[in-house]
């Protein structure tokens, strides 16, 4: 008999913890290799952990609310094969946070699937602070702003804040020897004082947020407070667009088995602004702006629960409109039918978002950290306009789309995000309408 060691595997470059949502097998519980052990969530998208063994559950290291680091054992799995002494040097502890609060150590093996150190794995998150749950729960419990957990002195890996530093910046703040954070003087109304201002009747309906809910509220919050907010608008005649689609629609649809929506044309278009203007490409990290190379698009998508989640095309200059319209299809269907790898929602460079899909004709999106900026365009309604010509001005029905892009104002000027937004409506009212499929 041998005992094989299950660990959490590496579900992307930035993340390093996963919070376990549903244990689904029990000690005792025959397996076999792919079997479903449990269902993880990371702050980014839910997955699950298969078995790596066949034969029976051992022991079960973890309970569902844990907080599990990459690479830590989650399962233990005893099988029939004959165990193989081996060279390899003893594993190092990895610490495991409990749903209580309380610290175990557990193993980390180089054995099963591929291991990279925690020294490489933990990385300074892009754009701002990384907190982990058991962090944001106590802060929230405490009635402890973003704003203020950004000023916490954090002693953890690459300054992370720990359950240590919280817990005793709340003991010095209760007993008088940290002053509350001044950061916004007009508005020190703690969360916590807010619901005694304002607590619940009996005509009132409470609706607890679920996990994907408050990952989106705690992004966006710090979202707002990491970059300067600044949003541009202008409008777009679209008519050559929408007259295209109109007449190409349903031969596209039988030649490629796909249907075309306006969102791969617009992304098209985003492309080759940002191959003009690459600053909005890029990330700001301290006083270093990273310009990626890579136009990796991410495209907000509405769940049929009312969340949102924001799926990435990869190397999105490298499709044709054909190639596009594939990968917003499928990524969109993956989203909505909650089938995302943890892959297919990271390293987006840029953000482009459907707001006029609901009937919005403009709106002012909060960027996507660590990005620096993100599109959004209304929706398209007929207007009479006037049509400038050679022979003279004339008034018309054009089809009309606002466009709107919030921008990063620590690095981009109002100067370089209009220019990029006239260049992005020059590309779709120069739109070819005899262009072949």
């Amino acid at each position: 008999m041998a005992i094989t060691n299950v660990i959490l595997p590496k579900l992307g470059e930035s993340i390093v913890e996963a919070t376990v949502l549903k244990i689904l097998k029990q000690v005792g519980d025959a397996v076999k290799v792919d079997d479903t052990l449990m269902e993880i969530a990371t702050d980014k998208v839910d997955s699950e952990v298969p078995s790596t063994a066949e034969g029976i559950i051992e022991e079960i290291l973890c309970k569902e609310g844990d907080v599990v680091k990459i690479g830590a054992v989650i399962v233990k799995i005893r099988t029939s094969k004959e165990e193989v002494k081996s060279e390899r040097p003893q594993p190092s502890p990895a610490i495991h946070v409990n749903g209580n609060g309380k610290q175990q150590k557990q193993e980390i093996l180089d054995t099963n699937v591929p291991y990279v150190p925690s020294s490489q794995v933990v990385k300074k998150q892009e754009g701002s602070r990384f907190y982990s749950p058991l962090v944001m729960n106590i802060a929230s419990s405490e009635g402890i702003a973003l704003s203020e957990l950004e000023n916490i002195v954090g002693t953890g890996s690459d300054g992370r804040v720990t359950k240590n530093d919280i817990l005793q910046y709340i003991n010095s703040k209760k007993s008088g020897q940290t002053a509350p954070f001044q950061g916004h003087t007009n508005f020190s109304t703690t969360q916590q004082q807010v619901q005694q201002l304002f607590s619940s009747s009996g005509n009132v309906d409470v609706i607890e947020m679920d996990r994907m809910r408050k990952l989106i509220a705690d992004h966006m919050t710090r979202s707002k407070s990491t970059s300067a907010h600044v949003t541009s608008f202008a409008e777009a005649d679209v008519t050559n667009i929408v007259t295209w689609r109109d007449a190409n629609k349903v031969n596209f649809e039988k030649r490629e088995g796909e249907k075309i929506t306006f969102t791969p044309l617009f992304i098209e278009a985003i492309v080759k602004c940002l191959k003009k203007y690459p600053l909005l490409n890029s990330s700001v990290f301290g006083n270093e702006i990273h310009i990626k190379r890579d136009i990796n698009i991410g495209m907000a998508t509405a769940l049929p629960n009312g969340n949102l989640i924001v799926p990435v095309i990869q190397q999105a200059d490298q499709f044709n409109i054909i190639g596009l319209t594939k990968q917003v299809n499928r990524l969109a269907n993956s989203a909505r039918n909650g089938s995302l790898q943890p892959n297919e929602t990271q390293n987006g460079t840029f953000t482009f978002t459907n707001i006029g899909t609901f009937g919005s004709i403009m709106g002012t999106p909060i960027i996507n950290q660590p990005q620096v900026a993100i599109l959004a365009i209304g929706a398209i309604k007929k207007k009479p306009v006037v049509i400038e010509t050679d022979q003279g001005d004339s008034v018309g029905i054009r089809q009309m789309m606002f466009v709107s892009m919030s921008y990063d104002h620590r690095i981009i000027d109002g100067a370089l995000g209009s220019m990029f937004l006239n260049e992005f409506v020059k590309h779709l009212e120069a739109f070819d309408i005899n262009r072949e499929i």
